[in-house]
């Protein structure tokens, strides 16, 4: 797994961490509101996934690009993966939509923010092209950072949905470089009207599984652990936000769950994870447009 060393740059913002968990049990789940308090605490780097950004969720969108303008004081955000509902290619930078959210990224990479990607599910077709426009790096999943003297490993979390054997035969097909190769030398309207066939398959798919399916597994979730060698773990994909804790061979590890954002809807949702000086981590709550 590749590694990332994070710079050491103080910020000013949202929550400090609170205690961790004291519960007995080898794996629980803590509420995403205990992880936060209302002491004020510099970050070091913001993790964020599954915006989702298209075209038709404009109150989203402004969201993330208000987002993106108070982050700026950060030394280091992190995307991990749906940024995009769809990429079809990085032939696609010049529509309009696709072309405001990089120049949105490239105006805080030019503010001096290191902005790191990992690809999600919706978004894996984004390339050098879109790195080197938007100013992103781009990273392997799963990688490990080390922020705060902490390493932790991040991923976007569907490859850890082991349980889901169908989305995973799926997800090694259109992972591998035959595939994409095919894909992306069809025209773009076809690769888009081919996304948009895609994209009503996986809704009808979803409606057969059961939650517990589609979230990730205890035993991957595990391995990722070991094999990384850490004990703080950040991704997203399920949109199931949460604090799990995990005793593995008698030893704490804790993994966050990122929220997924919406803020069509009548009850927004949304948010990002920071982390501090001292290596403790906080909510950071959504700033949800006012309706017009």
């Amino acid at each position: 797994m590749p590694g990332a060393q994070a710079d050491a740059a103080p910020f000013a913002s949202a929550a400090s961490t609170a205690a961790a968990s004291t519960a007995a049990a080898s794996t629980a789940a803590v509420s995403t509101a205990a992880v936060s308090t209302a002491a004020a605490a510099p970050a070091l780097a913001l993790f964020i996934s599954d915006i989702h950004l298209q075209a038709d969720a404009p109150r989203t969108a402004q969201a993330f690009f208000d987002f993106l303008r108070q982050a700026r004081a950060v030394p280091q955000l992190y995307l991990l993966g749906d940024l995009f509902e769809y990429w079809a290619g990085d032939d696609d930078l010049d529509a309009p939509f696709n072309a405001g959210v990089v120049a949105a990224l490239r105006a805080l990479h030019d503010a001096g923010v290191a902005i790191f990607w990992i690809a999600g599910n919706r978004d894996f077709l984004i390339g050098e092209r879109f790195a080197e426009a938007a100013g992103v790096t781009l990273l392997a999943d799963p990688s490990i950072v080390t922020i705060a003297g902490r390493p932790i490993v991040l991923a976007h979390g569907d490859l850890q949905c082991t349980d889901d054997v169908e989305y995973q035969a799926f997800r090694t097909r259109v992972r591998s470089a035959a595939w994409q190769q095919d894909f992306l030398a069809q025209p773009l309207a076809q690769r888009l009207a081919l996304i948009g066939s895609m994209r009503e398959g996986s809704r009808l798919a979803q409606r057969g599984k059961t939650v517990a399916i589609m979230d990730v597994n205890a035993q991957a979730i595990e391995a990722l652990f070991l094999q990384s060698g850490t004990q703080l773990m950040i991704h997203g994909h399920t949109h199931r936000p949460a604090r799990h804790v995990q005793v593995i061979d008698g030893i704490r590890h804790e993994r966050h769950v990122l929220p997924d954002w919406d803020c069509e809807t009548a009850v927004p949702r949304g948010g990002a994870l920071a982390i501090d000086a001292a290596g403790a981590l906080y909510q950071v709550p959504l700033a949800v447009p006012a309706r017009t």
